[in-house]
Parts: structure tokens; sequence; C-alpha cells
């Protein structure tokens, strides 16, 4: 259900749905949800914390079976899902992040990044990444904003970050009641997005736009998102221990 109306959001400005990824917010769920959505055809998700997908990682990597047939009858394979980090991360937890993750969509200092890259480089792994900005200059909320120097510094930074791979911005916007109301942040970030992309800046990808949760990201998809992250619409109410 939730990709028809993906479809229909692309359709809406003659974009190809293909081209838009959907990402399960899998966070304050079970391991099982995460199997349920795998078994069902989804492959990319998103979590919050890392200690709370840590233990769901050790689960996971338990049960997961090392037989190629596995995909062909979608048992559950972990080196077959994309996990991704969304949440805000405190420098001091970049290795563990840089262990289980595929890839960190909140990038928002120099120094995480950096840390990031060496604890990366440490694992022998390449790490995906975007730059988290906060479009609405909230205070409670992590990322960049507009007018900080560390968006620069991160970008100018990535011929030496060699074991990152700088892929393009991630927002959350500030909530409104109405979708409708998320729209001038969406257009933002892609306008920047854009900027940054014609400045062809040595080591930094600008083809992600990773924006749109649940209740807006038809309106996000109207505006260029390349993938959407769907928590509550999918698995429905947060679960709590």
């Amino acid at each position: 259900m939730i990709r028809e109306r993906m479809a229909r959001a692309a359709a809406r400005v003659k974009r190809n749905a293909d081209e838009i990824a959907l990402m399960a917010v899998s966070k304050t769920h079970s391991a099982d949800a995460i199997r349920e959505a795998y078994e069902a055809g989804q492959r990319l998700f998103g979590e919050n914390r890392v200690q709370e997908f840590a233990e769901k990682f050790a689960e996971l990597s338990a049960s997961s079976p090392t037989m190629a047939s596995a995909k062909v009858c979608n048992v559950f394979d972990i080196d077959d899902a994309d996990f991704h980090l969304i949440g805000h991360l405190q420098s001091n937890k970049a290795a563990k992040a840089a262990e289980i993750f595929n890839a960190v969509d909140s990038v928002d200092s120099l120094k995480l990044a950096e840390r990031l890259n060496a604890a990366a480089e440490a694992t022998g792994k390449t790490l995906r990444v975007l730059i988290e900005m906060n479009v609405g200059g909230e205070e409670a909320k992590a990322g960049i904003e507009w007018d900080s120097p560390e968006l620069d510094a991160i970008l100018l930074a990535a011929p030496r970050l060699r074991n990152l791979e700088i892929r393009g911005l991630m927002t959350v916007p500030p909530f409104t009641e109405e979708a409708e109301g998320a729209r001038i942040h969406f257009r933002a970030l892609r306008d920047l997005r854009d900027q940054i992309g014609a400045r062809k800046l040595p080591g930094v990808g600008m083809d992600e736009l990773s924006m749109g949760m649940s209740h807006d990201f038809e309106v996000a998809i109207e505006e260029g998102s390349t993938c959407v992250r769907v928590g509550t619409a999918i698995f429905g109410a947060k679960e709590y221990r």
C-alpha cells in the first residue's frame, strides 16, 4: 500500500517510482518484525539507536542462515539486508556504529565524520554516509543548521575521509499537522543539494536526498526525495520495552 502511494506521488511530478527507495524504520520494533518485513520483500531498514540495534543485530545474526538458498526462499539473511543509522550518533559510539551498520545517514559534524572514518578503516570497510541538516533551526533536533560552518568543513574534508562515501543529505523537518507544511523545507533541502552538487567537490556525491516520513512522504517525493523513511505506516505504533 505504501509503495502504491509512492508510485502515485512520483507520477504526479513525472518521476520514476523505481528510483525512490523505501526505508522501513524499525526502531523500537523487534527483530521478529524485521524478519517479517524481510519475508515480505523489504531489504532497507532504518534504526535510531546504536545499542538498541546492537541487540537486534546479534539476534538476527545468530538466526541468519549461511546457505545461498536463503535469498531464494526469503529466509532472513542479514548479509542481504541494508541497515542504516538514522538517529543522532554520539562520536564515542562511532566504532560500534561502523561495525554493525551499512550506512550512517545522520552525520552532523566533522568530528563525527572523522571518528566514523577511523572506525570504518579499522574494520576494513567503506561506510556510506549522508549529512543531516536541521532545516527548521530547532534547538532540540540534531543536524547542521543553515549558517553553520560544519557543512563546509565536512565537504572540504571529504578527500581525506577515504573510508566514508558521502552520498547526499538527510533531514527531519519541523512537524506540522498538515503534510503540506513540510514542503518548503523539503524544497530548501533539494536546492541546497543541487548547490553543493554544482560545486563538484572531490569525494562528495549528492545523488541522495533522504526526506519524508509516514505523514509527509508523498510531499517529499514531489520535492525530489530519493529515500522515504516510513515506520508507523508499516510497523504500526512504536513498541517500548
